[in-house]
């Protein structure tokens, strides 16, 4: 899934959380959450994808080691 994908499938379960509906609708799929709980676990895995995409790959650290002799 792409940044922007991810970005407005958040807005759209932020959406549906602050109106009070537990039905979200993208892609042309339905999605049904039973609780609140779960869609704040939704927003919350979604929050997640978008942050490890927006960091990147990270640093690569190579440590190594040289003696005298």
């Amino acid at each position: 899934m792409t940044l922007n994908e991810l970005k407005l499938r958040h807005s759209a379960l932020l959406s549906a959380r602050y109106s009070g509906t537990r039905s979200v609708s993208y892609d042309g799929k339905t999605v049904n959450y039973g609780t609140d709980a779960e869609l704040a676990a939704a927003i919350g895995d979604v929050e997640r994808r978008i942050a490890k995409l927006e960091r990147g790959a990270g640093r690569v650290l190579r440590p190594f080691a040289l003696k005298d002799l």
